[in-house]
């Protein structure tokens, strides 16, 4: 492979056309490029070690801990704060005022006063005071059935149920993990150019990490007894993630587009290669065999989701099947060329299956993943140009009829109570008078329409302001083709699912388990490596994992 590094790609890069379609978007899967792997791939790396200074944690399970890990040559610790939750207050909703479990990633080691005052802010969440030495704010709750089993199956002197284990795959799951200067903690400019957490949602991801770490630790500490390891890395961190996500792909256009662009990149360089070696074959053929253990694994109530899931399961084999006997010219290229003949859902599965051997000529593209720059200055010379590239760029747009009800349907606001998105029904809700600028097709439209006869840009820019954020979005996206979704966000078709499982797939998620068009649940590090893992083979090898592996 050294001879082979990064070569020319020989396809070029699946257009945006293609790519950046909702129904796509949500069909995501992680890859060796995901934020959590490349963050386990860096701790590797670099040979950390977890350390637990502090486990002032009761009989009850009650009390609070400290992790601290080196990454980069900057200490972080894990403030972890565990109190009993009443019944009636358990929730995974938004407006939960309690929790289980709260964190906080602590930049450097904490001091007892520093501890302490963590401990009695971080139960509060948002309604407490942070400051710029709190990186990450996060809450968990118990998955009540597997963690009181695994405990009293340890009690017993007995692992659990692996069943059990698998149907649910966390002891506890987030229902937040807050970064960038959210409610007082540090913004991420204080900590963006540090080695280590340079990379996107990075200090995020080492919280996650950190999380699953402490769980282990107080199901260990209640039961009295270990657990065996090939189960403790199947059990991750459940979180649940609502529409409060999904805006966050259309408010950070170019950060959407680097993360597109270093995956499609990624795709056309494995693409590119024009053998494979024996080695790399084997590696392919076992990896498919990982895919289709995981996929027996992934069991939803959702019939419409599980559906999906039972055809991945039935198209496989023909995959699996090809893999085995790939030809000798243009492998990859020929793999992705066959997956096209089945379902968006195995196509997507199928990218990342080719990326996954090929960390030598694809982990580099991780350090482009950021948006260390602003969009770039609207630079059309005059109207014509810039209605050019309407027409080209934004062509989707101009096909969408917003006449009709159906294309105008959903509008997009933040609650006054959680300020977090909504999404309303323009027709029976009120409130869209106060619609988030979410609906970029439709200003791009209106822009072009209204360019019509215009000779003088400046003039019009000055006299219509209001077309002003749609012309940026042209500029943004001439400059940069994975920027935009090319699809209608208030349209009564659109289905915010897909932009949380895109997001959450960058993140490194798996076992997407979707409870309506606009939430999911999901679990995140699930086979990753354990603290004792990271000075081995684990450490970057655990891409769909399954129990046992």
């Amino acid at each position: 492979m050294k001879d082979l590094a990064c070569p020319s790609p020989r396809t070029g890069l699946r257009p945006p056309s293609q790519v950046m379609r909702l129904h796509r978007m949500g069909a995501s899967f992680p890859t060796r490029l995901s934020f959590l792997r490349v963050l386990t791939r860096r701790l590797a790396a670099e040979g950390a070690r977890l350390r637990r200074p502090v486990w002032n944690i009761g009989a009850d399970g009650f009390g609070h801990a400290v992790y601290t890990i080196a990454l980069g040559g900057y200490d972080y610790s894990l403030v972890a704060v565990s109190t009993h939750l009443p019944d009636e207050m358990r929730t995974d909703r938004v407006i939960a005022t309690a929790w289980d479990t709260a964190y906080v990633l602590y930049d450097g080691i904490p001091n007892a006063e520093e501890i302490a005052r963590i401990c009695a802010a971080a139960p509060q969440q948002e309604a407490a005071r942070y400051t710029e030495r709190d990186l990450v704010l996060s809450r968990a709750n118990k998955s009540l059935r597997l963690f009181a089993h695994v405990v009293e199956r340890l009690r017993k002197g007995q692992q659990p149920d692996a069943d059990l284990v698998n149907r649910v795959g966390y002891l506890m799951r987030t229902t937040a993990v807050y970064g960038n200067g959210k409610f007082g903690i540090a913004d991420r400019g204080l900590i963006a150019d540090r080695p280590g957490i340079e990379g996107a949602f990075a200090a995020e991801m080492l919280t996650v990490w950190l999380i699953r770490s402490f769980t282990h630790d107080l199901v260990e500490h209640l039961g009295g007894a270990a657990l065996d390891p090939a189960l403790k890395r199947h059990l991750g961190i459940g979180n649940s993630t609502g529409l409060g996500m999904a805006p966050f792909l259309v408010s950070h256009p170019v950060l959407l587009n680097n993360w597109m662009q270093a995956r499609e990149t990624a795709l056309a360089r494995v693409r590119a290669l024009p053998a494979l070696d024996p080695a790399n074959r084997s590696r392919l053929t076992d990896l498919c065999n990982r895919v289709a253990a995981h996929l027996d694994e992934w069991q939803v109530p959702d019939p419409d989701h599980q559906a999906r899931i039972d055809r991945i399961r039935t198209e496989w084999p023909a995959l699996r099947g090809f893999v085995e006997d790939l030809p000798d010219d243009a492998p990859i290229d020929a793999l992705i060329r066959r997956s096209e003949a089945f379902s968006v859902d195995t196509q997507e599965l199928c990218v990342a299956l080719a990326l996954e051997p090929f960390g030598d000529i694809v982990d580099d593209l991780a350090a482009a993943m950021t948006d260390p720059l602003a969009p770039p200055a609207n630079g059309f010379e005059d109207a014509r140009s810039l209605r050019a590239a309407i027409e080209t760029h934004f062509d989707w747009a101009l096909q969408l009829d917003f006449d009709e009800a159906a294309q105008q349907r959903r509008f997009w606001y933040v609650s006054e109570e959680k300020l977090e998105p909504r999404l309303g029904d323009r027709f029976d809700d009120p409130g869209a008078e106060r619609e988030s600028p979410l609906d970029i097709g439709r200003r791009v439209q209106a822009l072009w329409r209204a360019l019509d006869g215009v000779t003088d840009l400046r003039a019009f820019r000055s006299a219509r302001p209001e077309h002003e954020l749609a012309l940026a979005r042209v500029a943004c996206l001439v400059a940069h083709p994975y920027a935009e979704i090319r699809d209608n966000l208030i349209a009564e078709s659109c289905l915010p699912i897909d932009m949380l499982r895109c997001k959450l797939a960058f993140f490194g998620a798996t076992k997407f388990d979707p409870k309506s068009d606009r939430w999911t649940r999901i679990t995140l590090a699930q086979g990753a490596p354990l603290p004792e893992d990271l000075g081995t083979a684990r450490a970057d090898d655990w891409w769909l994992a399954g129990l046992g592996a």
